[in-house]
């Protein structure tokens, strides 16, 4: 069909009425429109972004985008007073920065360049005039070096400060690091000019040092935080948290006992609770490792109030453990969601906890003793109702139990004396109420592996085909057994036939 005067082409499917026109890409949007988009990003989102061309690189740089992220992250926008520092530059160096500095507890490295070197570099002096309270002695200078580095003019300086030597010909002064800090502010008339003081000093330095850092934080920023909350206690608090941490764990003590030494495998401890190992790897509230440790602590402060409830009743050492255990799985696997993606406060791991010891009570009434309950806890109903509640699987559990019982009242009936005393032990033991199946020795060829198949489908089905068939298998292996004797001429047991 011709086209009309200013009509425009388009292509037509094979599809009757399908249409379609070309189709407009993200590139071809005019600067302004891509700047509005770019602007529902947050920062290190609209870095990914920047970094996918040379045309989103120069609109994700624009002031205005990164003035946002700084006023929001920094109380300032940068917009100016930081000479050729723009706004971007500003907030990079600012975020790598704080974010350093919050982590000075358990960050070694960068305690070692703050405590360790003498006389402290000035960039870094001048990072540290942006922080209330340092953990440093007394800092002493110059006064034309404190007005160089803080911006403070000489004739604020109190007299008092002022240190009176021969040995210094310069007029030197003594303050404590937060004593210029509010001097600073009052010069500078706000922390936001103060800021902007401190990155318009860092425009001619080199920041490889902070970079550097920086990269060794993202690196290394779980296994050190890991390392302060586990080991940086005061002793009897982290005596008591080591009890906690090991109680009823399966661990190697050699790799235990240098516990807080410089030896210690912080990986392999990490390793043996659930949410310590996701904290280590990040995958704890988003990648946030303060949150995410704080999670950790409220799941211990969980485990302490868990382990002197159990302790208190009068329960044998092996059930108790089972208990415990039980609990703290169902109780991870209950908020293991939540734990991804944000902070689980105590009692939120406490309402779990009590939830899960609700449903091991039901299935204490269920089994009746421990050797039941070693029987029923690989069941997938087992595991079902720990994680549901569901009491349909209460039901299976018990008919389980039941079925269980039925083959060994079979074996011992008194008619199967005989079978008894032929079976080998092997195949009798699997017949006996006590026994757990395990779900390996159901695979291979064997005899064993052929009686454990059909008990495993007559317990979980209830199907009287798989009984009837699990008798025959027995009376065969007994009458091979009966032949074998005969034709060996190996003395018979007394069978009473």
């Amino acid at each position: 069909m011709a086209l009309q005067p200013g009509e425009q082409s388009s292509e037509v499917n094979g599809e009757e009425g399908m249409v379609s026109t070309p189709c407009r890409q993200m590139l071809d949007l005019s600067d302004e429109v891509l700047l509005l988009i770019l602007d529902h990003l947050g920062p290190f989102w609209l870095l990914r972004a920047s970094a996918v061309c040379t045309t989103l690189y120069r609109v994700g740089g624009t002031d205005s985008l990164w003035a946002k992220h700084c006023m929001i992250a920094f109380g300032s926008g940068f917009r100016t007073g930081c000479a050729d520092c723009t706004p971007k530059q500003a907030f990079k160096l600012m975020y790598m920065w704080m974010k350093l500095y919050r982590t000075l507890p358990y960050n070694r490295q960068l305690q070692d360049l703050l405590f360790s070197g003498f006389p402290l570099r000035k960039y870094w002096i001048q990072w540290l005039t942006l922080q209330e309270v340092v953990p440093l002695p007394p800092i002493q200078l110059p006064d034309y070096e404190i007005a160089e580095i803080w911006g403070i003019t000489k004739d604020v300086l109190d007299k008092k400060y002022k240190v009176e030597s021969l040995e210094v010909p310069d007029s030197m002064f003594k303050y404590d690091w937060k004593e210029l800090h509010e001097l600073m502010i009052l010069q500078h008339k706000g922390y936001s000019n103060v800021q902007a003081h401190v990155l318009k000093k860092m425009n001619s330095e080199c920041h490889e040092d902070l970079e550097w850092l920086y990269c060794q934080y993202k690196i290394n920023r779980f296994q050190w935080l890991f390392s302060y909350w586990l080991f940086g206690l005061s002793k009897p608090d982290a005596k008591q948290l080591q009890r906690i941490y090991l109680w009823w764990q399966k661990f190697d003590k050699r790799r235990v006992f240098p516990w807080g030494s410089n030896k210690t495998d912080i990986l392999y401890l990490a390793s043996l609770h659930y949410i310590t190992i996701d904290f280590w790897n990040g995958k704890l509230a988003n990648g946030d490792e303060n949150i995410g440790i704080q999670s950790v602590e409220n799941y211990f402060s969980m485990c302490r109030s868990l382990l002197a409830w159990i302790l208190g009743c009068q329960w044998g050492r092996f059930k108790q453990r089972k208990v415990y255990k039980d609990a703290l799985d169902g109780v991870y696997r209950v908020l293991k969601h939540e734990l991804k993606v944000s902070l689980v406060n105590r009692d939120q791991f406490w309402m779990a906890a009590k939830l899960q010891m609700s449903r091991i009570c039901s299935l204490e009434m269920i089994a009746g003793n421990y050797v039941n309950w070693k029987i029923i806890d690989v069941l997938p109903c087992y595991r079902m109702f720990m994680a549901t509640g569901n009491p349909l699987y209460l039901e299976q559990i018990r008919n389980f139990l039941g079925r269980k019982q039925a083959i060994n009242y079979w074996i011992l009936q008194e008619e199967n004396y005989w079978v008894r005393s032929l079976l080998p032990r092997s195949l009798f033991r699997l017949l006996e109420y006590d026994t757990k199946i395990s779900e390996e020795s159901l695979h291979g060829d064997t005899v064993p592996a052929h009686l454990s198949r059909l008990i495993w489908l007559y317990l979980h089905t209830g199907h009287q085909f798989y009984m009837d068939a699990m008798k025959g298998l027995v009376y065969e292996c007994a009458n091979a057994s009966y032949v074998f004797h005969i034709y060996e001429g190996i003395p018979l047991p007394y069978v009473g036939i």
